[in-house]
């Protein structure tokens, strides 16, 4: 029992970085109705940011908020640059599009930083949490970051303005735009701050799969699995989509033997199929019908 409790945990720790992962894909799909995957490379330089950062002898906290700010900066930018000009092209564009920024970031990121595997700092450390050995310390920190950060949000999107019209302009934007909400920057809000949240994955993961351009890669697809298995239509399904994609995996890992570690991955996906077979929409999603 206490193994099955400390996978169980370990899933959370995990599916919390999935989670970030799940809602920055979620927050740009609701904003143009497209899966960005670039959404791994973008957190993958935001960590080497962070880890630039650190190495010039910043305090580990102030290269955290630094580089989210950065993130969130470059969030905007490449919407304002790359993907504004593409509004209301063909589905194809977008993609190819997509995958030239998931080139380009990948390739400069090792251009830049070269391809050695780097070692990534916690400011949780590695012991036990609290002395128990069901957790470590980086584990339960990892859920705490990423609980505080959904709470923020939450509270972002429920009581402010800005949080408010950026609700707005994804539900409706013809509606939104009628009552003065300014819905491209809306979107280009949306890409900033989905930057910045896959930033927060970026570094709280690195630590255990160490920092390495390819590093956000299997990440990225747990993120899909998190996003669509919770709902790519539904922020609070996508997150708990990846909490329970990582429990899954965890578990499966455990439990399974050789064959669940050899085929994490493959369970995931197989995930997806079997909520997309049952339930298109996804777990906690809404069916969009449209009138012909």
């Amino acid at each position: 029992m206490e193994l099955f409790f400390q996978q169980v945990l370990a899933g959370l720790a995990t599916g919390a970085i999935y989670a970030c992962v799940a809602l920055a894909v979620v927050m740009i799909y609701q904003a143009i109705d497209h899966l960005n995957f670039a959404q791994g490379e973008m957190a993958m330089f935001s960590t080497f940011i962070a880890w630039q950062l650190l190495q010039w002898g910043m305090p580990y906290w102030f290269a955290f908020f630094a580089t989210i700010g950065i993130s969130f900066i470059a969030g905007i930018l490449i919407e304002r640059i790359v993907f504004k000009p593409l509004d209301g092209a063909p589905v194809l564009s977008h993609v190819v599009g997509f995958i030239a920024l998931f080139a380009i970031i990948n390739s400069l990121a090792g251009w830049i930083w070269d391809y050695n595997v780097k070692s990534f700092p916690s400011p949780f450390g590695t012991g036990p949490f609290m002395g128990m050995p069901i957790i470590s310390s980086h584990a339960a920190g990892m859920i705490g970051v990423t609980l505080i950060l959904l709470i923020l949000l939450f509270l972002f999107f429920r009581y402010t303005r800005i949080g408010l019209a950026m609700r707005a302009a994804a539900a409706n934007p013809d509606s939104a735009r009628l009552v003065g909400v300014r819905v491209s920057w809306m979107i280009a809000l949306g890409w900033g701050m989905a930057a910045a949240i896959g930033a927060v994955a970026g570094i709280m993961i690195a630590p255990i799969v160490f920092l390495e351009p390819q590093m956000m890669l299997s990440i990225l697809l747990y993120g899909f699995a998190g996003a669509v298995v919770g709902g790519l239509t539904s922020p609070g399904g996508a997150v708990l989509g990846g909490f329970m994609v990582g429990i899954i995996e965890n578990l499966a890992g455990t439990f399974l033997g050789n064959l669940g570690r050899e085929l994490k991955l493959t369970i995931a996906l197989a995930l997806i199929i079997a909520v997309l077979t049952i339930r298109p929409s996804g777990l906690f999603g809404q069916r969009i019908t449209t009138r012909v």
